[in-house]
């Protein structure tokens, strides 16, 4: 595992540690209104964050005692196989292109390190992810993914760059906005959330990465 980006691993006092717990909290009084199964973490722009983020949230999602599965769907830029240092030679990409019935299928699910959370990882690259994760099967693998977890998590290419999030974010309980302090713009930020909005996605809030240890992982709900 990336000893940098799992602080939640690496230094689980620290207070950006203490930070994630209060997104999970925040997370879950959410939920109580809302159910999440499936969450989407993206951001507006590049290099804000988001995968590292992700992965740690879900590390303290697994140590609040969910059973949690984090699934790349970043087909183009993937980065949690790294994070976690686990092989990336099978995964979404191949469960989505597979013709097997998903109900009976041993999904690829790859054990993380950490009790209760288990990985997906992209997969082979493919030419066309929008038309995949796009697709009807799309929508299947995340009900198979939904029935063997408490909550999927998953990551997405940004969602001003290309159209992927959007696609990922319409089938999702809910989605949350990675933004980098002193990187991402307003305007971004607004055009993210026009983006989203276009496809009904329902957007549960925002992080913001990168903050002083003083402010650590902020978070704003609405």
């Amino acid at each position: 595992m990336s000893q940098v980006d799992l602080i939640t691993l690496t230094d689980p006092r620290s207070p950006v540690s203490e930070a994630y717990r209060t997104l999970r909290t925040n997370l879950e009084f959410l939920s109580l209104d809302h159910p999440l199964h499936s969450l989407l973490v993206t951001s507006p722009a590049v290099s804000s964050g988001k995968s590292t983020t992700l992965a740690n949230l879900a590390v303290i999602m697994a140590e609040g005692g969910r059973k949690v599965i984090l699934a790349d769907g970043d087909l183009r830029r993937p980065a949690l196989h790294e994070i976690f240092g686990v092989d990336n030679d099978v995964g979404l990409s191949d469960l989505i292109r597979s013709d097997s019935e998903l109900e009976t299928a041993a999904l690829p699910l790859r054990e993380s390190g950490v009790d209760g959370l288990r990985l997906l990882c992209s997969g082979q690259l493919p030419q066309n992810p929008s038309v995949l994760l796009g697709s009807g099967r799309m929508s299947q693998v995340v009900a198979a993914l939904t029935a063997q977890a408490d909550l999927v998590l998953f990551d997405a290419p940004p969602v001003i760059a290309v159209t992927d999030a959007a696609l990922l974010a319409a089938q999702m309980d809910g989605t949350l906005l990675v933004i980098r302090a002193g990187s991402t713009q307003r305007q971004q930020v607004q055009r993210a959330k026009a983006l989203l909005e276009k496809v009904n996605a329902h957007l549960v809030g925002a992080v913001l990465s990168n903050a002083s240890l003083d402010s650590g992982v902020s978070s704003y709900y609405k």
